[in-house]
């Protein structure tokens, strides 16, 4: 098994790199996680994989012993999945770069289809969708290409990092920001797509996501849930802010996102805290911020309905009172 030191990386010598950032979880998970790379068609030269064990209270080294040829093993302390991500971008080769995280995995039909798009249409990014079922079955219907910012504009995105496969050129500065643990991903994302120039979107199911309870989104206790509620503020707030200063066309894509990402945290509001006065005190935030009332566009049918009931109060009580008793 390989370790290397950590040092900025120019030279592409490999076709992907393949990121897993691991803490705590089962070994098991992380061994599906590398079996699920090493079944594609990509060779010993062709690919990397860097798992980086983000500190770990127990190390799976040992467990990955019959890995030890193909991986390069980093173990650092304990600093949060976005210095675990910008670890594994320092020390990559490949012209590609994948993040997945240690208890999920790629499905490999649905991936070669995106390695098939990544070939022969030499796109910056490949965007594919995820799964919780990984017995799932669906129809490859590919789009593209198109540049990211046009994406932006007509569809909502996906938030997680997982979800694409990204040429390493178009990062250049680009990293996800420090001490951000919950909406980390929203940030880079959006940041990312924008710079993209020919972006390919497949409807195929290529990542197997793993619903669990020691996920960090699935904290129950209200100081887990403020604390990312506030996370989610403030990468709303800085997206916001670098719009102003953007083109016309990445500011009109980056404020439909905004306008998405400010209608997500509400609800999310409403169903982490039940709590009317919490609502009414986010409410007050996204209004100072400039955030609300939410834009009077035509995005979906369902931020058109949102975006009007949360406009008064008495429709904010009235969302507060009837999401949380939706299925």
């Amino acid at each position: 098994m390989q370790t290397k030191q950590i040092y900025p990386q120019t030279d592409e010598t490999h076709l992907i790199s393949f990121i897993v950032t691991y803490y705590n979880q089962p070994a098991r998970m992380l061994k599906e996680c590398l079996d699920s790379i090493l079944a594609l068609s990509l060779s010993e030269e062709e690919r990397e994989i860097i798992v980086v064990d983000d500190g770990s209270s127990l190390t799976p080294v040992d467990e990955l012993l019959s890995y030890r040829d193909h991986i390069i093993f980093v173990r650092q302390p304990n600093l949060g999945v976005s210095e675990a991500r910008n670890t594994g971008i320092r020390i990559s080769t490949g012209k590609y770069l994948q993040f997945i995280d240690g208890d999920d995995y790629l499905l490999r039909s649905p991936y070669e289809h995106c390695l098939d798009i990544m070939r022969y249409g030499d796109p910056e990014i490949v965007l594919f969708d995820m799964t919780e079922d990984p017995d799932e079955e669906s129809e490859y219907v590919a789009e593209g290409p198109i540049e990211g910012n046009a994406f932006m504009l007509k569809h909502n995105l996906r938030g997680t990092a997982c979800g694409y496969l990204f040429r390493r050129s178009i990062l250049s500065s680009l990293r996800f920001t420090k001490g951000i643990t919950y909406g980390e991903d929203e940030e880079f994302t959006s940041q990312i797509i924008l710079r993209a120039t020919c972006l390919y979107y497949t409807t195929a199911k290529a990542y197997y996501y793993r619903q669990h309870a020691a996920s960090v989104v699935h904290r129950k206790e209200m100081k887990d849930k403020i604390a990312r509620l506030d996370d989610n503020l403030t990468v709303i707030c800085h997206l916001n802010q670098m719009a102003d200063t953007m083109p016309k066309a990445d500011r009109e894509a980056l404020s439909r996102r905004v306008a998405q990402l400010s209608m997500d945290y509400i609800y999310n509001v409403i169903m982490l805290t039940k709590s009317p006065q919490h609502l009414e005190k986010s409410v007050q935030r996204l209004s100072e911020e400039g955030l609300f009332p939410l834009p009077d566009k035509h995005f979906t049918v369902k931020y058109d309905v949102f975006r009007k009931l949360i406009k008064t109060k008495q429709g904010r009580r009235l969302l507060c009172f009837l999401l949380p008793k939706l299925p």
